[in-house]
């Protein structure tokens, strides 16, 4: 996550979203008193080969309070209402259909792997979902659900509204396992169109994604 004292917004990290990738172009523009949580050793590389700030302030009094994938809640109570309230918050969500396969293959990054069906069945694809990240009691926190479908569009309708510098180009962070690249519609069969629809009923009533087929080139 990123708080952003210079900016005055807050980037609630979510899964399977480029979150890594966004926070590593987030933090090309932050100041020496913003938050900044660690990645992965391999992204950190990536992030201090470009030149931009790492993690910093992530530690209160000596203890470790701000770390990755926060929910907005505990940032809230770690800010205060003050500034929850005026600074600018938000987040990125995925079509959950697309997400489930990223999830996968994130989970099991090589062979042997369950079927999907079984994946669906397990804990870990309903460890998938964020919209506990950014909601409570049902109630989402963050001003605005940014969509990962629509990356670019939001990135600098968020630059503009936070009047920040240009941002960098999204580097290519945690893309690397998914060994199918076929569109969702194509792998998911009718039985694993639904489980996802009932793990991931909240996000799909909340920004009202649905399963689509693919468009032919």
């Amino acid at each position: 996550m990123i708080l952003s004292h210079e900016h005055e917004f807050i980037f609630v990290k979510t899964h399977k979203t480029a979150g890594t990738s966004v926070e590593i172009a987030l933090s090309a523009v932050c100041g020496p008193d913003d938050v900044i949580t660690p990645v992965a050793p391999e992204d950190e590389e990536q992030r201090s080969a470009l030149g931009f700030r790492g993690p910093q302030n992530t530690h209160v009094d000596g203890v470790l309070r701000y770390y990755n994938h926060m929910s907005a809640r505990t940032i809230r109570s770690l800010v205060g209402e003050d500034v929850w309230k005026r600074y600018y918050k938000f987040c990125f969500e995925r079509n959950p259909w697309d997400k489930v396969i990223s999830s996968y293959y994130w989970e099991f990054q090589s062979e042997p792997r369950p079927t999907l069906a079984e994946f669906l069945r397990s804990n870990k694809a309903r460890a998938a979902s964020s919209f506990q990240l950014y909601s409570h009691e049902g109630a989402v926190l963050v001003d605005r659900v940014c969509l990962y479908e629509d990356m670019a569009r939001e990135l600098e309708a968020l630059r503009q509204r936070l009047e920040l510098p240009q941002l960098p180009e999204l580097p290519r962070a945690k893309s690397r396992f998914r060994a199918d690249r076929r569109h969702y519609s194509e792998v998911l069969g009718p039985e694993e169109q639904e489980a996802v629809a009932q793990l991931f009923a909240r996000e799909i009533a909340l920004l009202h994604y649905r399963f689509e087929p693919a468009v032919s080139r």
